[in-house]
């Protein structure tokens, strides 16, 4: 019996291990993501400072490419709702991954216990 129990910690204890490294993934992506966002406010913020005859460049590979300031605004406007998007799935993804992690913890300290009690009847 205690046997079994182990395997079965042991069987838990693998799947979390997998589940904090899929967390610590999905973190480090929303930093990113958080990081992508604030950048495009800035250049949000830069290109709202502009006259309407000011020239905007965009830079496709090394080459400066000329734009115009609307369509500039626009992609920018894109960008952040793409961005905004994909944090909010992030933080669902993370918030459920939280809740797998709680969920095999639980798992792990009943096995754990159980364990205990075995120990102790014998």
């Amino acid at each position: 019996m205690a046997e079994e129990i182990q395997k079965k910690m042991q069987k838990e204890m693998e799947i979390f291990s997998g589940v904090q490294k899929e967390y610590k993934k999905a973190v480090s992506q929303k930093q990113q993501l958080d990081s992508q966002l604030n950048e495009n406010k800035a250049v949000k913020e830069e290109l709202l400072l502009l006259k309407k005859d000011a020239e905007v460049y965009k830079l496709i590979g090394p080459v400066l490419v000329k734009q115009d300031l609307e369509e500039a605004k626009q992609n920018v406007n894109k960008r952040m709702e793409y961005i905004t998007k994909e944090v909010r799935r992030t933080e669902g993804h993370i918030s459920a991954l939280e809740n797998k992690q709680d969920a095999i913890q639980t798992n792990l300290n009943k096995l754990k216990n159980n364990l205990g009690n075995l120990k102790i009847s014998v």
